[in-house]
């Protein structure tokens, strides 16, 4: 699970990697037979028993530096992966990290780029709201309408969905199996875990190889679904 791969000193939320390191950590992955792929790459062969040594990559909200700095390095690799976009704010910046830095988003032209060039786009919601809070109208608007907005933008389906903050109660998830969607990630593992709850692993600018190789067995032990 990343978020943005940009240059940045002041982050207190910790969503950004550096070029650099991320290069690094690509190279890590390459380097141990490993490919990143898409989620829906990733569900789809471990559906045909063909999923060995694939790594699904995620990179939440849809920043800007998706295209310039994220889509080249991966495909220097052979790689892809997933981009949660937040329909409702396409070409703005995030609003929601109240007292982090200010980043842009991908606009509509940056997406059908990266989808054009072999990127899975999927849904972070309409407004990047916490959905347990809200009412079912407001739910029914963030998930499937979210959906809707980024397939007239894109002109193809949306198979992914994200939940923003990791915040996902059993109602939530039914309304993303609901509207049509073929999977959802969350964060941590829980009692929901399974394809519209997947767990996912940070990771961060401080994850170097011995780090990585903590989470990936980490991951793989304690979060298998």
């Amino acid at each position: 699970m990343y978020h943005s791969v940009d240059k940045c000193d002041d982050d207190p939320f910790q969503i950004t990697v550096s070029p650099d390191r991320f290069a690094r950590q690509l190279l890590w992955l390459a380097r141990r037979g490993l490919t990143g792929v898409s989620m829906s790459r990733l569900l789809r062969a471990h559906t045909e028993g063909d999923a060995k040594g694939l790594v699904g990559l995620t990179f939440d909200d849809g920043y800007a530096d998706f295209c310039s700095e994220v889509v080249p390095a991966l495909l220097e690799r052979g790689f892809s992966a997933t981009v949660f976009v937040v329909s409702g704010l396409v070409g703005e910046h995030n609003a929601w990290d109240e007292g982090g830095p200010r980043k842009r988003l991908m606009d509509a032209d940056g997406l059908r780029w990266a989808a054009r060039h072999g990127m899975e786009v999927g849904s972070h919601s309409a407004g990047h709201r916490s959905l347990t809070g809200l009412s079912e109208a407001e739910l029914h608007d963030e998930v499937a309408g979210g959906k809707a907005a980024l397939e007239d933008l894109l002109g193809e389906p949306v198979n992914g969905f994200c939940y923003p903050y990791g915040h996902a109660g059993a109602r939530e998830v039914d309304a993303v199996r609901r509207a049509g969607y073929g999977y959802g990630c969350a964060i941590w593992k829980s009692e929901l875990s399974g394809r519209y709850a997947l767990p996912r692993t940070y990771v961060g600018e401080r994850d170097g190889a011995l780090r990585l190789r903590a989470k990936h067995a980490r991951h793989r032990v304690r979060w298998a679904w």
